[in-house]
């Protein structure tokens, strides 16, 4: 008794003690449940012992001492958003003051002013408040510049001297003010800028490049020491990086995206820590509170100075400044007479060099400063490694400086910093920004260039062309998965080396191998870097946005991988080698890269320009190097890895292979185009699973249940588990339910022709029963699924279900263990615009509890497959010309089909579905279902988050589909089945909560040795030993016999100390409610709101 006294008395103690510097918030999460706002209130920052009178200086300010909060500078196109995002940031300010007010000034004007106006209208209206200390928050507009405008600069200093007279006239006249400054940018410079709708020019790097001049032009006029040191209750700040709202359809996306903003100025206010953690683009962020060592609102006196360019210089401290290179061969001399063919092309036969590609060949940042971001915008192409002809190779490493080690007249290299219509630029024709779809125009471009060029014999020289494309489309490749899918990207680059292959006579293209980019992310995981994350989350989004471990990051990874698939394929296909004067090669030296760290394991700066993100010299030395060695490696033996912190060394030819090795001069034998796969005749898996027996005794435990020891299977829900429409091939057939190959009931034939759960489960147990089989309602089986029902229906099905099987007299009712699966809830989501009363996420939840505890309270030895509700939204998408799916689609789902892309219905809809899971997962996870030993219910979120499949194209793939582009196929309720069976073979926490439809033969996945049984929450917890097999079954858990013999006197003392504890609980529990109450009462800020 004493042990739990204690146990009870400490953790009320750790309950009201502070509980972490930092808050972790689901900021998709638009409010909080109404029970649980009382018991969200105290944890989110626990107050630090205020002094007892405010401070007199600003430079130690704390958020308690903010009474109001002002904002100035409010974007008339944008009001809405920016009010709510000061909102969020006065919400976390009344974490300290529940009395803290925001007011924005001239909050109804459509009409601009300027800062000055609304500064002197601030100051009228505060004339009579003194002592109060005020945070004034002003957005200085980034929207108000044009990109690409020639006058940028002048552009930002009038921003800059309108945002310092507004400054000049607070400083003058407001008391008790911190001021601080933002950037405020909405990405919408295609409104004000007609040049930035070229779709030319890099769009994204300009942008960033605005905002980084005007952050920095502000940031040299807030250095003057005049806003720090003239008076002690006056300050302003900037903050260290601006304010971007991303265009974002989606409202719920929204409503996160402003919750990001408010977090990120919220832990710019804030003094830094010495482990500042960067704002990530996750669905769940972490916000810091103030500290004991760092309490303070930061100022230019309180805060060190700021990380970015700092850590820069620690990171990345160059060894050498000179980035040439010695070249070891001995025999540089070219061929007796000129080759004809270009598998006997040495490298002294070469005289022209040309390439195309994107900012990596344009030379973007190359000879970037170390503490100077703008110049990423210089294109450095005399630098660049596959063109660049700067100085020579003894201080510049190029492929062209190297080559003219061998020919001293080779041509065509690009010189100096230039756009790519500068005569420096010559055949470097790479454009900052590029994708696979500007490669054609690069192609034309180049090629008439060669051939109008006096300098160049177009016929007769041997040419080098290098084609570097792939990385921004990677960037770009979660924005439109049709225009950048494999094939699409493909096909694109096809077209303009099938242009050159046509039309340049004697030339050899290096195709280089799309870069692994994703580890560049590790870089911005690094906050000690100092890396510019905002500046290129504009850039490339779709790298570095995703959460880690997601399934948005894992399907780029995927499609890296696949792009580098594609350019193997296209060019093993033989396409490029019908001539002797031209021929394409693969160079992969940068397929797998081992990003370059430093001794203590931090990534290396200093092969990357102040972004993080291009490349500096020191990186195109080494791709220019290990190029020219790609190029000496014979196809099919190239190299593929590099590890550029280890160096690397320079081939020479060789006497036995002095040419550039080729495919035929290899002896490589094209594997030509892949074969056109035979038709596929039905849907099966293989299985090779070798663990498939029972267990040695029947298991009395839920969670010691092995595959084989399943002799029963069932199932309830409606149309998709009746195997609705699943093998209909024309618009009659759609009808008719192909229970037989329903994929979490179906039995027709076997494993090896139909995937179901019960064919998985066959494998391992030949005589289960329950499964449905045919056509219709002869053989059902155990499969109780109606067409069209809903979840108030599902409870009369498990009632039919039980009556069922006790009158089966192959079913022993007490003794099999039976699987049951319930998939329900489309119906209900798809009709819930009709009736919200009945449909609503309460009585889902009510009558998915009636179900279970149907199930719990008289089902022996059962295990329940929760299905989550799909995501229906990706349904919106598919689409065929057939009147099954033009008709019948939204005929079937009106509530989620029919609403506009932007409209609030579909919103709400949207928002029930994701609802729906959430109390499914919340009812399940409870201990409702937990006293049994031989009951077991677990959900299997494979369908949390759906992925709609596609096919080569990018598009939709609607043979996963049926007639009515709503129901699935026969292979859409393969890859179900798969996808179930693989989820009920992963633990609970760490169960897969998509499915990317593969629909591969051998997706099936096996039980192990270590863990032979089906999860449950039991067995999944690693830390916990499962329970030994018990004699007998019981409803409630087994109790431990207490028969140890206590003494009467420890029994008198126990009881004393007992009721000294339960004094102290009581006390402390009375103090907790009470500190509680009075703070809620203080409140002038409803919390219950909140949408954090």
């Amino acid at each position: 008794m004493t042990g739990s006294a204690l146990l009870i008395l400490a953790s009320l103690v750790g309950a009201c003690t502070q509980f972490t510097d930092a808050v972790n918030i689901d900021v998709g999460t638009n409010e909080l449940p109404r029970e649980k706002t009382e018991s969200y209130m105290p944890i989110l920052c626990s107050p630090i012992p205020a002094p007892l009178s405010p401070s007199s200086s600003v430079h130690a300010l704390r958020p308690v001492d903010i009474s109001a909060v002002y904002v100035l500078g409010t974007p008339i196109s944008h009001r809405e958003e920016a009010s709510r995002v000061v909102s969020r940031v006065a919400e976390l300010l009344s974490m300290f003051n529940p009395e803290v007010i925001t007011q924005h000034v001239d909050p109804i004007s459509v009409q601009p002013r300027s800062l000055l106006e609304e500064a002197e209208e601030l100051f009228i209206s505060l004339s009579n408040q003194v002592t109060d200390w005020k945070l004034v928050l002003l957005f200085a507009q980034a929207d108000s510049m044009c990109a690409c405008s020639p006058h940028l600069a002048a552009d930002a200093n009038a921003v800059v001297q309108e945002v310092e007279a507004a400054l000049q006239l607070l400083q003058e006249r407001l008391h008790h003010t911190l001021v601080h400054v933002v950037v405020w940018s909405s990405n919408h410079q295609q409104d004000k800028c007609q040049c930035m709708r070229d779709e030319s020019i890099n769009q994204r790097l300009r942008k960033a490049t605005l905002l980084k001049t005007l952050q920095d032009s502000l940031s040299h006029v807030l250095d003057n020491p005049k806003w720090h040191s003239e008076r002690a209750d006056f300050t302003a700040v900037l903050q260290s990086e601006p304010v971007i709202l991303q265009p974002i359809s989606d409202s719920e996306s929204t409503w996160s995206d402003l919750n990001q903003l408010a977090v990120q100025l919220w832990t710019s206010m804030l003094q830094p820590s010495t482990a500042e953690a960067e704002v990530m683009y996750t669905s769940v962020i972490t916000f810091p509170c103030p500290t004991q060592e760092r309490p303070f609102l930061r100022t230019k006196n309180n805060s060190p100075t700021e990380r970015e360019g700092r850590g820069y210089s620690n990171a990345s401290t160059l060894t050498d400044p000179v980035m040439g290179t010695e070249i070891p061969c001995t025999d540089r001399s070219p061929s007796p007479t000129t080759p004809t063919s270009v598998h006997e092309l040495r490298p002294g036969d070469v005289k022209v060099v040309a390439a195309l590609g994107d900012s990596l060949t344009a030379g973007n940042g190359v000879g970037a400063k170390t503490d100077n971001l703008l110049l990423v915008m210089n294109q450095y192409r005399g630098l660049s490694w596959s063109i660049g002809g700067d100085e020579n190779i003894t201080t510049v490493t190029t492929l062209p400086n190297i080559l003219r080690e061998f020919n001293p007249f080779l041509t065509g290299f690009s010189e100096g910093v230039s756009g790519e219509d500068s005569p420096e630029a010559f055949l470097n024709q790479a454009v900052a920004g590029a994708k696979s779809g500007d490669m054609v125009q690069q192609a034309r471009v180049l090629v008439d260039k060669m051939k109008n060029d006096s300098r160049l014999d177009f016929h007769n020289d041997w040419k080098v062309i290098t084609m570097f494309i792939g990385g921004n489309d990677l960037c770009d490749v979660c924005t439109d998965s049709i225009i950048f899918s494999p094939r699409n990207v493909m096909g694109r680059i096809r077209q303009a080396l099938d242009i050159l292959h046509s039309e340049v006579p004697r030339a050899i293209v290096n195709l280089i191998e799309v870069l692994n980019i994703v580890p560049l992310r590790d870089l911005h995981n690094d906050n000690t870097l100092g890396c510019p994350t905002w500046f290129v989350s504009l850039i490339c989004p779709c790298i570095l946005k995703p959460k880690k471990g997601s399934s948005e990051l894992q399907n780029v990874n995927d499609l890296n991988k696949a792009y580098q698939h594609a350019m193997r394929e296209l060019i093993d296909s033989g396409r490029y080698d019908t001539h002797d004067n031209f021929t394409v090669v693969l160079q992969p030296f940068l397929r797998e890269v081992i990003l370059p760290r430093l001794e203590d394991g931090r990534p290396d700066r200093s092969y990357f320009s102040p972004d993080c993100f291009h490349l500096s010299q020191r990186a195109h030395t080494l791709m220019a190097m290990a190029l020219w060695n790609n190029m000496l490696e014979p196809v099919g033996n190239k190299t593929f890895t590099h590890d550029f912190s280890a160096g690397i060394d320079l081939k020479c030819p060789s006497k036995a292979n002095p040419f550039f090795r080729t495919a035929v001069n290899s002896n490589y034998t094209f594997p030509g185009s892949p074969p056109t796969p035979a038709p596929t005749t039905n849907w099966g898996s293989d299985f090779s699973c070798v663990n498939t027996a029972p267990s040695n005794s029947v298991p009395t435990s839920a969670h010691r249940l092995r595959p084989a020891d399943v002799k029963v299977v069932a199932a309830v829900g409606d149309s998709i588990t009746a195997g609705f429409g699943a093998k209909a091939k024309n618009f009659l057939q759609l009808r008719i339910e192909y229970r037989g190959v329903s994929w979490s009931i179906g039995g027709d034939q076997t494993l090896e022709t139909v995937t179901t759960l019960p064919n998985i489960l066959k494998k391992f147990n030949p005589k289960i029963k329950g499964a449905s089989k045919g056509q219709g309602k002869w053989q059902t089986g155990f499969n109780m699924a109606v067409s069209g029902a809903k979840i108030a229906e599902i409870p009369g099905q498990v009632r039919r279900l039980i009556d069922t099987m006790k009158k089966d007299t192959t079913v022993d009712f007490e003794n099999d263990w039976k699987l049951v699966t319930l998939f329900i809830g489309g119906n209900d989501l798809c009709q819930y615009c009709n009736d919200r009363a009945s449909l609503s996420p309460q009585n889902y939840s009510h009558h998915m509890m009636t179900t279970l505890d149907i199930l719990y309270k008289e089902v022996p030895k059962t295990i329940v497959n929760i299905l989550e509700i799909l995501e229906i939204e990706g349904l919106r998408r598919i689409q065929k010309d057939s009147l099954g799916c033009n008709v019948l689609q939204k005929f079937v789902c009106p509530c989620f089909l029919l609403p506009g892309e932007d409209s609030p219905e579909l919103a709400e809809i949207k928002r029930i579905n994701r609802e729906l899971q959430i109390r499914t997962e919340k009812l399940v996870h409870g201990s409702r279902y937990d006293e049994r030993e031989d009951f077991a219910v677990v959900v299997q979120p494979f369908f949390s988050n759906s992925i709609i499949p596609l096919n080569a194209d990018g598009r939709p793939d609607t043979t996963y589909f049926s007639e009515d582009c709503f129901h699935f196929s026969e292979r859409g309720h393969a890859d179900m089945a798969a996808a179930l069976w693989n989820n009920m073979l992963e633990p609970v926490g760490k169960k897969q909560t998509y499915n990317n439809f593969t629909n591969s033969r051998n997706n099936i996945k096996c039980p192990t040795e270590e863990h032979p049984y089906i999860f449950t929450k039991v067995n999944s917890l690693v830390s916990s030993t499962t329970p030994a097999p018990t004699t007998q079954s019981t409803a409630l858990p087994l109790r431990r016999d207490c028969t140890d013999d206590v003494p009467v006197w420890l029994a008198a003392v126990l009881a004393v100390t007992g009721l000294l504890i339960g004094w102290a609980v009581t006390w402390l529990l009375l103090s907790c409610r009470a500190k509680r109450n009075k703070q809620r009462m203080m409140a002038a800020v409803e919390m219950k709101g909140t949408v954090f």
